[in-house]
C-alpha cells in the first residue's frame, strides 16, 4: 500500500488530516467521504465536495471548488479553479480554470489561466493557452494551443501512427470546428479555422479555412478587406 492508502484506511489519521485543513480555512462538505493525502497542500477558502480524493504531491490554491467525485493526483491547481466529476493525473492548472464534468487530464497537461474544458474531454501532454475553450467529447494529445482558441466538440488530434507520436500546433484565436480530425504533425495558423467534420492532413496558414475530406484550404477575407470591397 502507498502511504496515502494507509492513511485512507486508518479512519483516525484521515480524520486528523481533514480536521487540520478545516481549521486552516478549507471547507469540507462531508469529511467522512473526503480523502486528503499527507503531502497535499490546500489554500484557504477552497471547498471540497463529497468523494473528492487528493493524493500525492498535490497543491491547491485559494477559493477553488473541487468535486464531487473527483480524483486529483500529483497536480498543481491555481486559485479559483472549478473541477467537477473529473480525474487529474500530474497536471498543471493556472488560475480560473473551469473543467468538467467527466474531464480527464493526463500527465503533462497544462491548462493556462481562464481555460474552459467541457465534459468528456481528455488532454495529454498538451498546453492550452489562456482563454482557450475546449468543447465536449474532444481529445488533445501532444498539442500546443495559443490563446483564445476554440476547440469544437468532437475534435481529435490524430497524434499516433502506431509507432510514433507527433505534435499539433494551433495558433492564437483559431477556431476548430466540431468533429475535426487533425492528423499530426500539423500546424493551424493564427486565426485559422476548420469546417465541421474536416479531416486536416496539411498545415493551415494564418487567416485560412480548411474544410472537407480530405481538407482543402482557402484564404479568409478579413473584415477590413470586406469593407474595402464594398466601396466598389
Amino acid at each position: 500500500m502507498t502511504n496515502d492508502e494507509k492513511i485512507f484506511a486508518d479512519g483516525a489519521k484521515r480524520q486528523a488530516i481533514n480536521q487540520k485543513w478545516i481549521e486552516a480555512g478549507v471547507i469540507v462538505i462531508d469529511p467522512p467521504t473526503t480523502y486528503i493525502g499527507s503531502d497535499v497542500v490546500i489554500g484557504a477558502g477552497t471547498v471540497l465536495y463529497p468523494n473528492t480524493y487528493l493524493v500525492g504531491e498535490t497543491t491547491v490554491g485559494n477559493d477553488c471548488r473541487l468535486g464531487p467525485n473527483t480524483f486529483i493526483e500529483g497536480s498543481s491547481i491555481g486559485d479559483s479553479c472549478i473541477i467537477r466529476f473529473s480525474v487529474l493525473e500530474y497536471a498543471l492548472l493556472e488560475k480560473n480554470v473551469d473543467m468538467g464534468p467527466f474531464a480527464h487530464l493526463r500527465k503533462g497537461a497544462h491548462l493556462a489561466e481562464g481555460v474552459h474544458m467541457g465534459n468528456f474531454g481528455e488532454v495529454k501532454n498538451s498546453y492550452l493557452g489562456p482563454g482557450t475553450k475546449m468543447g465536449h467529447f474532444s481529445y488533445l494529445g501532444d498539442t500546443t494551443t495559443g490563446s483564445n482558441v476554440n476547440i469544437g466538440a468532437g475534435t481529435i488530434t490524430c497524434n499516433y501512427d502506431g509507432a510514433n507520436k507527433y505534435p499539433t500546433q494551433i495558433g492564437d484565436n483559431a477556431f476548430i470546428g466540431s468533429d475535426t480530425m487533425l492528423v499530426a504533425p500539423i500546424t493551424i495558423g493564427k486565426n485559422g479555422k476548420t469546417g465541421a467534420g474536416a479531416v486536416v492532413t496539411k498545415d493551415v496558414p494564418d487567416d485560412a479555412l480548411a474544410y472537407g475530406v480530405p481538407a482543402r484550404t482557402k484564404k479568409l477575407v478579413k473584415q477590413k478587406d470586406k469593407k474595402d470591397l464594398e466601396k466598389f
